[in-house]
């Protein structure tokens, strides 16, 4: 496989860019957009919670001239009710059945609430939006949001805004295993070599936000992730070597001088 035939299919789209771009945590329109396009993304997420407010509107007036899809999610939502009224809604403003659905259990963590999750996915997919749900790094939720017809799954690595990178490595490389669907490595994410790491566990993209859009150089930042994902994906499919606990010559020890 080369690498421009090393796409990814995501809810009926080909995306060339392993890197999928949160908004969240921008400072300006103006910001935003120069980060998007040094990462080279294709999509881009926008709370629609915060459509009201006069920056998120100068958001998405900038996004609309860059060359990405809008990705709504459903970030602040608590119940599922809720977030299924905050999907109907995006669908009826942006014209997509794409959604990122978040339903976090409090503003401390910000971890998923799993049951409301789960209902609000089912939901959704019964209405026939394509869902991609934020989640824990549990294999058991994941492939329960596969049975319901999620679209992906996108475990946490760490708590969202925390800047801690993949606290449970074994805990995402299982649950790659245990689904079919494409996974998202989602929240956590803090610099570039925890996005490789992601890639390297199997994940197929990142998603990340305000590691880049808090950085103190946030397009070099998102230049750092592009590349962090290319290389992480890049050992993933070329297959590292196996770990051992002792050494191992890497040329023949037979037939050299003096043996």
């Amino acid at each position: 496989m080369t690498e421009h035939e090393d796409v990814l299919e995501l809810a009926g789209r080909s995306l060339r860019s392993r890197l999928l771009l949160g908004s969240g945590g921008a400072i300006s329109p103006s910001s935003l957009t120069d980060a998007v396009l040094e990462s080279g993304t294709g999509v881009v997420t926008v709370s629609m919670r915060r459509a009201g407010d006069g920056v998120a509107n100068g958001l998405m007036e900038a996004l609309a001239g860059l060359p990405v899809e809008i990705l709504p999610n459903t970030s602040g939502c608590r119940t599922a009710r809720e977030a299924v009224l905050v999907a109907e809604l995006s669908r009826e403003a942006l014209g997509t059945d794409w959604v990122k659905l978040e339903v976090v259990a409090d503003d401390r963590t910000l971890l998923p609430d799993v049951i409301e999750l789960l209902d609000a996915a089912k939901a959704l997919v019964d209405n026939g939006f394509h869902v991609l749900p934020y989640t824990g790094d549990d294999p058991v939720v994941a492939r329960r949001l596969q049975d319901v017809g999620c679209a992906a799954v996108m475990p946490l690595g760490a708590p969202i805004g925390s800047g801690l990178g993949i606290r449970n490595p074994h805990a995402i490389s299982l649950l790659r295993e245990q689904v079919t669907v494409p996974v998202i490595l989602d929240a956590g994410i803090g610099t570039a070599s925890e996005a490789a790491l992601a890639m390297e566990l199997g994940c197929d993209a990142v998603l990340l936000a305000t590691a880049v859009t808090r950085a103190e150089r946030p397009v070099v930042m998102a230049r750092a992730m592009r590349r962090g994902v290319e290389a992480g994906r890049l050992a993933h499919l070329a297959g590292r070597i196996p770990q051992r606990r002792l050494a191992q010559a890497s040329s023949p020890l037979a037939g050299v001088l003096g043996s």
